[in-house]
């Protein structure tokens, strides 16, 4: 039984691997859609090439410092329980590799290749799995610090903070380091369009993506005894309720109302397995208001030349989620408070002792 349970588990999360990689093909064509014609090529060979270069620093590098795991074992023994740890790795790996994806949106256009693919290798295989080691698997002891602190540890149940928001603030700087693109922004004020060069390909990223986050969010679970439908319904009505949002706010832009939904996405993350659908609605319909607003605000009045607003969808939608997911888990001890309180309160009327 212990086998079986394990050869599940492994083909379970192997799945998840399997539609999280394929998310891969969406960050690729949304970039695509979204560059200028003479950029279009540039977008695809990047992302694969930098997933490619994610792959070697986290195999050798960066899954040790998360987990302090390695590969260096013979096949027999890597292959044992069902080779679950390596399918693990797989799975972490295609997180880990979103975060270049996010940065390349940010920075298309104007980012020459061998630079980005050294600064792939360097946040893959040394800055991302120090904050991914801290949130997901409490290395350096800095969970331990926040749930003394706060009576709680830090909850990010599929990446709101530690995938998204890492990779948006990241982007920030780049962005803005490099520069708008060439004739992009006037001296006289004036701030020459560059529309999306191809709006089905948009689309078609945009809907890859959407599909493959219910990988990213459900199999985060791991295993399936921990497998919760509350996270994929609550994923779909953060989707629906982003798409919504963006719709109105954009007034029926295609470009906003395709980012809708993943805004909704990100920012749900973090709480998805909290929270109520309901809440999951309300998370994602203010993350679509905040992508519109601030990608506005991002290239039209600050004049920062966000290619694909990554800093306004990543950043601050998993920033926002993160805040959703704290106030979900306070609700929940909050509840859970309560319920103690009345337990206990019953207790003593009827002259028993009750402890936890």
């Amino acid at each position: 039984m212990d086998s079986l349970k394990t050869g599940i588990d492994t083909l379970f999360l192997l799945l998840g691997a399997a539609m999280v990689l394929a998310m891969h093909a969406g960050f690729a064509f949304l970039e695509l859609g979204t560059v200028r014609k003479k950029n279009q090529v540039n977008a695809l060979v990047k992302i694969l090439v930098d997933f490619s270069v994610s792959t070697i620093a986290y195999f050798f590098i960066g899954y040790t410092i998360a987990y302090g795991v390695q590969f260096f074992d013979n096949a027999g023994t890597l292959a044992a329980h069902n080779g679950y740890a390596l399918v693990r790795f797989f799975f972490l790996l295609t997180f880990a590799a979103a975060i270049p994806a996010i940065v390349s949106g940010g920075i298309a256009e104007r980012s020459k290749f061998n630079p980005q693919l050294f600064a792939t290798f360097v946040l893959v295989g040394f800055v991302y799995p120090f904050f991914e080691g801290i949130a997901w698997n409490e290395r350096f002891g800095v969970q331990a610090w926040i749930a003394q602190m706060f009576g709680v540890p830090f909850h990010d149940f599929a990446g709101s903070v530690v995938v998204h928001a890492f990779g948006g603030w990241v982007a920030l700087p780049a962005v803005l380091l490099l520069g708008a693109r060439h004739g992009r922004y006037h001296r006289d004020g004036g701030i020459a369009a560059h529309p999306p060069s191809n709006i089905p390909f948009l689309a078609l990223g945009a809907w890859v993506l959407a599909v493959g986050w219910f990988g990213f969010n459900v199999m985060s679970a791991q295993t399936v005894h921990k497998i919760s439908g509350l996270v994929a319904v609550n994923s779909l009505m953060a989707m629906v309720g982003g798409t919504l949002t963006a719709w109105l706010a954009g007034r029926n832009d295609p470009g906003f109302t395709y980012n809708g939904p993943l805004a909704g996405l990100v920012a749900v993350c973090a709480g998805s397995d909290l929270m109520h659908p309901l809440g999951a609605l309300v998370t994602g319909g203010i993350a679509g208001v905040l992508f519109v607003y601030m990608f506005t605000c991002v290239q039209n009045r600050w004049r920062i030349d966000d290619v694909l607003g990554v800093w306004p969808l990543h950043g601050l939608c998993g920033a926002w989620g993160g805040v959703a997911a704290a106030s979900s888990a306070c609700g929940r001890s909050a509840e859970w408070a309560a319920c103690r309180s009345a337990r206990r309160c019953s207790a003593r009327s009827a002259g028993l002792s009750w402890r936890r």
